[in-house]
């Protein structure tokens, strides 16, 4: 991963956060935020056919508490470092949910 310091930022229209995937984990959690932001999260999916992507984006829901329809990939669909969209939140809460997840 690059040297650049990712942050969560609000949009127009909710947050976008980064987050570094591992696919065919033993289990599907939030594994931790990494020290420049990014958040690591962990999938029992493969990474075919975007099945990865598709834990990925049920998980953060349930860990947010947010429809599926919120969450999506907007950057890296093919590759372990991606660009997350989250609709109905800001990054403020965005924050709290994952810590207070993490806790």
């Amino acid at each position: 991963m690059s040297s650049r310091k990712y942050k969560l930022h609000d949009g127009k229209a909710g947050a976008a956060l980064t987050v570094r995937l591992t696919s065919k984990a033993s289990r599907n959690a939030v594994a931790g935020i990494m020290g420049d932001g990014t958040i690591k999260v962990h999938v029992t999916a493969a990474p075919k056919n975007g099945q990865d992507n598709q834990a990925l984006i049920k998980l953060l829901a349930g860990v947010l508490n947010i429809s599926e329809s919120d969450v999506s990939v907007v950057a890296g669909e093919v590759g372990r470092d991606k660009l997350i969209s989250v609709l109905s939140l800001d990054a403020i809460s965005v924050t709290k949910q994952i810590r207070a997840h993490l806790s």
